[in-house]
């Protein structure tokens, strides 16, 4: 197993990693509209959205993967009334690609965000 960790992202707060890379696959952590300074993006569904896709490329790209090969994502929000909006960035992100998705709704999220998403995807080759 190889562990990923990049200054692209806040670093993990807790007992966990960014990202771990095991038998050709990357599992990322869930991960938040937050800077790599550790700093909450403000906003709408969208804009949050948007920051937690940049925190994905860079975590899988350090891994050696992309959104083009992510298999599964797990879709965490605090209020699925804002389904449409976050839905929208997705669909714009991951392009013509579409990965199996899981989405629930949480009562909250760590740094009061409204969004959070982990992924898995294989190595690319």
């Amino acid at each position: 197993m190889q562990v990923i960790n990049t200054t692209a992202v806040p670093q993990a707060i807790g007992p966990y990693v960014q990202a771990m890379v095991s038998d050709g696959w990357v599992h990322t952590s869930g991960q938040l509209p937050l800077t790599a300074a550790g700093e909450k993006v403000g906003g709408d569904i969208q804009a949050q959205t948007e920051q937690v896709f940049n925190n994905l490329e860079a975590v899988l790209g350090s891994a050696g993967s992309a959104l083009a090969q992510v298999v599964s994502v797990t879709v965490f929000m605090t209020d699925l009334a804002q389904f449409a909006d976050m839905n929208a960035v997705f669909a714009r992100r991951f392009g013509a690609h579409r990965p199996a998705r899981s989405t629930v709704q949480v009562a909250a999220l760590p740094t009061g965000a409204q969004v959070e998403i982990a992924a898995m995807a294989r190595v690319q080759a």
